[in-house]
């Protein structure tokens, strides 16, 4: 009886929701599933509902397959015994991401990125930024973020968190403030600060979603200027990011890209402005998914760079 081949899985954690995909060791996608965070029921419930919802996965898609590897992409900077900079879910700072999955998926190999990071990696390898040298990914979604590739490879620095852009100053004034002490730039340009903003206009009393904001502007000229100071902010930030980068191209990927023919023009404009060379603008090949596909990226190179070892010391043996 042939053994089932190994496959690798791909599990990415949103504010919003879960998705996870079980591909074979080249990165071919053999089954996906999505679900809810479950993020007011905790840290622990959420992450354990994207374990539950693997192992499900990877039961039907792959029965009697070794799993290889496991990449995973979260909000925040995940670490062996925490994740820094996630406010998303209440206590997912304090969950310890390495060890628990360790110990959930035990002998595969595991790897971890920001959700913005893997998107990066997945647009560089199989989307709009293979070949295109350096380039950005922006993350405009429920938060914000972007991610810098160089030579292929995505920037990490040196706590991780290259690219966190929604913690700029917005201003002269906020030189030499603390981070709790100030407004952030992702306080007001995300998809979660659009709904906010939004909310501080009398609505009817009922809250809208950053997507049901971009739909009524096209007919209410307050939601309308506000959607126009909101693209100016993020204009500002990622001129001045792509000066310092000099990218041959930006890919924009997040679900507020539903609206990308209203955003579009002005952020167009802005860097053909204010850049002195200014770089391609365009919708990343991924916009929703990119995040799953980075983890899935990942557990492919874990996988690839475990097995590589051994093949080379078989090698050896066997011409010895």
């Amino acid at each position: 009886m042939v053994a089932a081949p190994p496959v690798v899985l791909g599990l990415d954690y949103g504010g919003t929701k879960i998705a996870a995909a079980v591909g074979d060791l080249a990165g071919n996608q053999l089954a996906s599933a999505t679900t809810d965070s479950g993020g007011t029921l905790g840290a622990q419930a959420s992450f354990a509902r994207g374990i539950s919802m693997a192992r499900d996965l990877l039961a039907a898609a792959a029965p009697g397959s070794q799993l290889a590897s496991v990449g995973v992409s979260t909000f925040g900077i995940p670490f062996d015994d925490r994740v820094e900079l996630a406010p998303a879910i209440e206590g997912w700072g304090q969950l310890a991401m390495g060890r628990e999955l360790r110990a959930a998926f035990a002998g595969a190999q595991i790897r971890m990125a920001t959700d913005a990071k893997a998107a990066a990696q997945a647009e560089a390898r199989w989307g709009v930024l293979a070949d295109r040298d350096p380039a950005v990914y922006l993350n405009l979604g429920t938060g914000l973020a972007a991610a810098i590739v160089v030579g292929g490879q995505v920037v990490s620095g040196v706590n991780g968190a290259a690219g966190e852009i929604g913690y700029n100053l917005r201003s002269a004034g906020d030189v030499g403030v603390a981070l709790r002490e100030r407004a952030l730039l992702e306080h007001m340009v995300s998809g979660m600060a659009l709904a906010a903003r939004a909310a501080e206009s009398e609505r009817g009393g009922r809250q809208l979603t950053a997507a049901e904001v971009f739909a009524a502007a096209a007919t209410d000229g307050e939601l309308d200027g506000l959607i126009d100071d909101f693209v100016d902010e993020l204009a500002f930030h990622l001129v001045n990011l792509a000066i310092l980068v000099n990218p041959a191209r930006i890919a924009v990927g997040g679900g507020i890209v539903r609206s990308w023919a209203r955003i579009r023009p002005r952020l167009q404009h802005a860097l053909r402005a204010g850049t002195p060379f200014p770089p391609e603008l365009v919708v990343a090949r991924f916009p929703y998914d990119a995040p799953l596909l980075g983890a899935l990226a990942m557990a492919v190179d874990a996988a690839q760079a475990f097995q590589a070892p051994q093949q080379h010391t078989i090698n050896i043996g066997t011409l010895s």
